[in-house]
């Protein structure tokens, strides 16, 4: 079977090792063989990226959006095939998997323009005869490391914008899923970029962490994760020797959703589907624990267990799918002893939670949706982040400690709420301890120029997408002119 190779200043190189890439709805199929770069190479990656940074950064805006836009183009050209090779390796349903192709392709082409847009301001000094001028200019070598739950989104919502604003980018996909990855760059490959301008290299992360995070030619590292990994992350770029290395990092979060009252039972309840199993629950932005108040409680349990009825686990590809396979038999594993232990802390299995083993033939990582009921928020399953589809009812005697019980966590990604009063709307808004509130929408889903990040122990560093990308892509320069 051919070896996926990686992609070193300008060339596709051989690695001394590669890994099979197994489809988690047919742990039988192999969608292929991927190289693992050595750390040797990872250095190799860091250097090209090192040389051809003051050639991009020379770039005109032009050239830089003109690369962006046909990015983006060629992968809504090819929706169809990446969004099936999505759903092969990372299990997600392939309606969920062709939005995600589009959304990535809607990030490049978002990003082309704001490569046009980039401004700065000038302003009267407070001395006379001076003028002072503020600029933006390219962070530098940016290493890119992304999760396995989004692997082309996210990958565009980093490298789109390190391109746009004149970095170079030494990219690290997840081992999990380096099939998308490994497209993109592909397509990255061809856009004219120089030579070094964008690096590939694929394998384990513990291999390679080294030569990404403490090399001082790496300006700047954007991470997705865990929290864990994130810290590891931190401490590599401010212990290493020399300059210290900007980081950003998203590190999910234990996101709640919040149904009042007077909550229209309909929305709350696609609301909470939508959010707390769609992808499979594999969100860092997952409605993992819903908070409902005592007037609503028990319809909306009601209707959630009806909902839950019609949903079909099974191939991502199967059009009739709604909820595919869990990523791997680890994950599977976690979110197995996360169902054992929250029956273990008294709380009641309401629906599912058993691993299916195969679906219609086919052997895979499949487990039925979980929804706990009579749960309170000092059990470990409110607690931790699970990253699979187990959510858990938790009752509130009002409106007042929902919001209470909402905001004790140490996460603060997303949250939401539903109800039909403009007050509580408001109310929750303003007080929801999260970088992101939804009011009657699910917490999970966000648009391109709109920002992404969180709070607390969620996240670190300037947001994600849309204009306020720059604030992490980007130095601010001040110069003073006389006249």
């Amino acid at each position: 079977m051919q070896v996926h190779r990686n992609h070193i200043a300008g060339d596709w190189v051989d690695s001394p090792d590669a890994a099979a890439n197994t489809n988690p709805s047919d742990t039988r199929d192999v969608v292929g063989r991927y190289a693992r770069a050595s750390q040797a190479q990872a250095l190799d990656a860091v250097a090209a990226a090192a040389a051809a940074q003051p050639r991009w950064a020379a770039s005109t805006p032009q050239q830089r959006a003109d690369a962006l836009d046909g990015i983006g183009r060629e992968i809504a050209d090819r929706q169809e095939e990446l969004a099936d090779l999505l759903a092969r390796e990372e299990g997600k349903p392939l309606a969920e998997a062709r939005a995600e192709v589009l959304r990535a392709s809607h990030i490049f082409r978002f990003f082309a323009g704001e490569a046009m847009r980039l401004g700065g301001e000038l302003l009267p000094s407070t001395r006379a005869g001076l003028t002072v001028e503020i600029t933006r200019e390219p962070v530098g070598v940016v290493s890119i490391i992304t999760p396995w739950n989004f692997p082309i989104a996210i990958p565009a919502w980093k490298i789109a914008p390190a391109l746009a604003f004149g970095n170079a980018v030494v990219f690290k996909p997840a081992e999990l899923v380096p099939g998308s990855a490994w497209a993109l760059a592909e397509i990255i490959s061809r856009a004219g970029l120089p030579a070094g301008t964008f690096n590939l290299v694929m394998g384990r992360g513990r291999e390679l962490g080294d030569a990404l995070l403490g090399h001082p030619g790496v300006a700047a590292v954007s991470f997705t994760g865990s929290e864990a990994t994130g810290r590891k992350v931190a401490q590599a770029c401010i212990g290493r020797p020399g300059p210290m290395a900007k980081f950003q990092l998203e590190m999910g979060g234990k996101n709640p959703l919040v149904v009042l009252d007077d909550a229209d039972l309909d929305v709350a309840v696609a609301c909470a589907i939508n959010g707390a199993f769609f992808s499979t629950g594999q969100r860092c932005t997952a409605s993992s624990r819903l908070i409902v108040t005592p007037g609503i409680h028990d319809r909306f349990v009601a209707a959630m267990l009806a909902r839950l009825q019609t949903l079909v686990v099974g191939d991502a590809r199967d059009p009739r799918t709604t909820i595919g396979p869990v990523v791997d038999a680890t994950q599977l594993r976690q979110d197995c002893d996360y169902i054992d232990i929250g029956r273990s802390e008294g709380a009641r299995l309401a629906f599912g939670g058993e691993a299916l083993g195969q679906v219609a033939g086919r052997p895979g990582h499949y487990l039925q949706p979980a929804l706990f009921v009579d749960t309170d928020n000092t059990m470990r399953i409110n607690r931790e982040e699970i990253f699979g589809p187990v959510a858990a009812v938790i009752r509130a005697r009002d409106a007042d400690e929902a919001l209470a019980l909402a905001n004790d966590t140490a996460f603060g990604l997303s949250s939401g709420v539903c109800t039909t009063s403009l007050k509580q709307a408001a109310h929750f808004k303003r007080h929801l301890q999260a970088g992101m509130v939804m009011v009657n929408a699910p917490t999970a889903g966000v648009d391109p120029h709109a920002p992404f990040g969180g709070r607390k122990g969620s996240s670190h560093g300037p947001r994600e997408q849309g204009r306020y990308a720059a604030e992490f892509y980007t130095t601010v320069k001040t110069a003073y002119v006389a006249a």
